[in-house]
C-alpha cells in the first residue's frame, strides 16, 4: 500500500489557512493523552489553542500501565481525553469505556480501516496496536485527532486544519525517508529482532522479517524454548545485529546474544529502539517524527544500509 505526497495533504480552504488564530477567548482546550505519540500529535495539531498532558512518559510501557489517582483526576477534568485503543492500554481499557459515557473520550484508532490492521497474536477479536510504526497509518490517527479537536472546540477548525496539513507533510517526508533508507539494507539482512513484537507494521511496510522475543503485548512471557528457537534462527539466518527497546527490559535480548555466542555465532546489539514510548521530553527523539526517524536510521545503519549520520533532518542526537 503506497501513499503519494498528495495523499498526505488535507484539503483546507484558503480562508482556513489564512485564518489560523491563537488561543480562544474561553482559554486553552485541556487535553489528556495516554501515550507520548498521541500527545505529541495533539500538540502539533492543536498548537497554542490546546494544553496537552501526556500520562505515559519516556520508557513507560503502555501495555502494563495502570492509572494513578492523579491520572484519574486529570482524566475526569479534561475537556478531551485521547487514548489509543486496540487494546494497547490493556490495564486501563475498562476505565476508559466507563469514562466514554461522559462524551469527551476518543479512541484515536477507532476510524482506522480494519483491513489495514494486523491480527493480535493472543486474541482472535483484537488487533496489533502498534500502528505508529508506519507513518502512513499514523495519517489516519492524525486526522482522527484533528476531528476530535474540532468537535471539542469548533472555533479552532481553521487553525487545527492548517496545523494538520503541515504535520501531514512531515509524515510524507518521513515515509519517503524510510523507503530510501530501508531499501538500502541488503535483502538478506532484512530481519529485525527486538524485545517484543512491536514492529509488525514496520516490517509489513518496508519488507522486513520481524521477530520479537515476547509477543505483541509485553505481558506475554518468553520461555526458554522461545529463547532457544531464536538463537537457532540467529545462526540459521546469519543475523549479525539485534535490538533492545527503551520501554522493555533488555534482559531477554542479551540472553539471545549470549546464547548465540555460546554456539560460536557473534551477534551485536544494533542499538536501542523506541517501541511503545518516545525519547526524552524536549528532545527531537521525544517527538513522533524524531522517534521514527531514530528507529529508521538505527535499524538501517546496524543492518548494513546507508543513512545520514544524524538522520533525515540532521537532528538526531550524536550516537543515535
Amino acid at each position: 500500500m503506497r501513499f503519494s505526497r498528495r495523499d498526505f495533504i488535507v484539503a483546507t480552504t484558503a480562508a482556513g489557512l489564512a485564518g489560523a488564530t491563537p488561543a480562544f477567548a474561553g482559554g486553552k482546550l485541556q487535553v489528556v493523552a495516554t501515550t507520548g505519540m498521541i500527545a505529541d500529535t495533539a500538540r502539533r495539531i492543536g498548537g497554542d489553542a490546546v494544553e496537552v498532558k501526556g500520562l505515559m512518559g519516556p520508557g513507560v510501557d503502555p501495555h502494563a500501565y495502570r492509572q494513578t489517582r492523579t491520572d484519574i483526576v486529570a482524566l475526569t477534568k479534561a475537556d478531551l481525553v485521547l487514548w489509543h485503543g486496540l487494546y494497547l492500554e490493556a490495564q486501563m481499557e475498562d476505565f476508559f469505556h466507563k469514562l466514554e459515557k461522559r462524551g469527551t473520550v476518543v479512541a484515536v484508532t477507532d476510524t482506522l480501516p480494519r483491513d489495514l490492521l494486523n491480527g493480535h497474536d493472543q486474541y482472535a477479536d483484537k488487533y496489533d496496536p502498534h500502528v505508529w510504526m508506519d507513518p502512513r497509518l499514523w495519517v489516519f490517527v492524525t486526522e482522527r485527532i484533528r476531528d476530535a479537536l474540532i468537535d471539542a472546540q469548533p472555533a479552532g477548525e481553521a487553525q487545527f486544519a492548517a496545523n494538520t496539513e503541515a504535520f501531514l507533510a512531515e509524515l510524507s517526508d518521513l515515509s519517503e525517508y524510510a523507503e530510501t533508507a530501508l531499501t538500502s539494507v541488503p535483502e538478506g539482512a532484512r530481519t529485525l529482532l527486538t524485545a517484543h513484537d512491536a514492529f509488525g507494521y514496520f516490517g509489513k511496510a518496508y519488507g522486513f522479517s520481524v521477530l520479537g522475543v515476547q509477543g505483541i503485548s509485553t505481558n506475554s512471557e518468553a520461555g526458554l524454548n522461545r529463547i532457544s528457537e531464536l538463537v537457532d534462527t540467529l545462526i540459521d539466518r546469519d543475523i549479525k545485529a539485534v535490538f533492545v527497546e527503551s520501554s522493555v527490559s533488555d534482559r531477554t535480548v542479551r540472553a539471545l546474544v549470549e546464547g548465540a555466542a555460546a554456539k560460536g555465532h557473534k551477534v551485536s546489539i544494533g542499538g536501542e529502539l523506541f517501541s511503545d514510548a518516545m525519547g526524552v521530553d524536549g528532545t527531537y527523539e521525544g517527538t513522533y517524527v524524531g522517534m521514527i526517524d531514530h528507529n529508521i536510521t538505527v535499524i538501517s545503519d546496524a543492518l548494513g544500509g546507508e543513512v545520514p549520520e544524524r538522520g533525515m533532518n540532521g537532528r538526531l542526537s550524536a550516537g543515535s
